[in-house]
């Protein structure tokens, strides 16, 4: 294992491109430090000090869901009594107060409903749009795209330019999980395929859209299933481009039907350090602070990430699960925890265009 880190480490220095093989010994090393060490240096050459955040609010407008995937315990059947649909008006009035905090973007995503027809989401973007022109509205994970595709029976690239007409702006990543076949079936049987999500993923990039992209694991994946799931992402960010950022996720088991414990400390950051060093044409690894609490996300800056999402406001879906994380940072919060990991503070928009830099821990204002 010496052997393996030592070549390794020759190779991130060189800037040369690691191996599947590489990123399995990377996870199975014991030395955490030195794989946050590899980790870091791989980012500092893309991003030096920067930390980047934004401000934003997350708005699920169904928990409404067809699928019935075994590790979620936000999806529920329209008879539930925690169901819920908000309506038109309940969506805008959360965008109203996303512009009253001074958000610049709208992260949307819900449950496949089986009778809201495609038209309420066209009406939901050409509404916000109209009233909310500053926001930037990125929504609908690949899952959702190709549920429209089949509830109008209309061509997946005709979906996806109608939406973009009507306001969409970028795509987060979810719905990935893990993309092995024999996982899939066993934590999502009903959700479209990973071989699906690429399709449609290259399909929105193809559109001109970016998009985000994820990895869910601490469930029943295995070391190598995670590495495959990787390496697919980085294979068509090579053809594409379209990705800018990865955000592995961890596993939250509450209400679930997955019979295991949360992930540790030490999984996240390997996760996130194997991460930056494999995905080499990801500019960003973002450790989404609702995921793995506040004071791990900000050890993880040292571990190889340069992205701690936002201030999210509302977050329903990983809540659900028994997230132990609050659903809310202010940005003063947010600017405090990065200064004091020695990183500089920058507020970006969805596209990481810099909105307002803030100089580092004791350096002059």
């Amino acid at each position: 294992m010496e052997t393996d880190r030592r070549r390794i480490r020759d190779k991130v220095e060189a800037g040369e491109r690691l191996s599947e093989a590489d990123a399995l010994a990377l996870y199975r090393a014991r030395d955490i430090l030195a794989v946050g060490e590899m980790a870091a240096l791989a980012n500092r050459r893309r991003n030096g000090d920067r930390v980047y955040f934004i401000v934003n609010r997350h708005v699920n407008p169904t928990n409404i869901c067809v699928n019935r995937c075994r590790f979620c315990a936000f999806s529920k059947g329209k008879d539930d009594p925690l169901a819920y649909t908000m309506t038109m008006d309940e969506i805008l009035r959360r965008a109203e107060e996303a512009r009253e905090q001074r958000a610049t973007e709208l992260h949307i995503v819900g449950g496949l409903h089986p009778d809201l027809p495609f038209d309420f989401y066209l009406t939901m973007l050409r509404s916000l749009r109209e009233r909310f022109p500053s926001l930037h509205v990125q929504a609908f994970t690949a899952v959702e795209i190709d549920y429209f595709r089949e509830i109008t029976g209309l061509p997946l690239t005709e979906v996806i330019a109608q939406l973009k007409d009507a306001g969409l702006g970028s795509l987060p990543g979810g719905g990935a999980e893990i993309f092995a076949p024999e996982i899939r079936n066993e934590i999502c049987p009903e959700k479209i395929s990973g071989d699906r999500w690429l399709e449609v993923m290259e399909a929105v990039h193809a559109a001109g859209l970016r998009s985000n992209a994820t990895m869910l694991y601490g469930h029943v994946e295995t070391l190598e299933s995670r590495v495959d799931h990787m390496r697919r992402l980085r294979e068509l960010q090579d053809r594409t481009g379209g990705f800018q950022s990865f955000i592995p996720l961890a596993f939250h088991p509450k209400n679930t039907e997955i019979a295991k414990g949360y992930t540790t400390g030490l999984e996240d950051l390997l996760a996130l350090a194997v991460a930056r060093l494999y995905l080499d044409n990801f500019r960003h690894i973002k450790s989404f602070w609702i995921m793995v609490g506040p004071k791990l996300a900000q050890i993880s800056l040292h571990f190889g990430v340069d992205d701690i999402d936002g201030t999210v406001v509302e977050e329903k879906i990983t809540h659900a699960a028994g997230a132990q994380a609050g659903q809310e940072m202010s940005v003063a919060e947010l600017v405090t925890m990065i200064r004091q990991a020695g990183k500089i503070p920058v507020e970006r928009d969805t596209l990481y265009n810099v909105v307002r830099e803030w100089p580092a821990e004791g350096a002059p204002a």
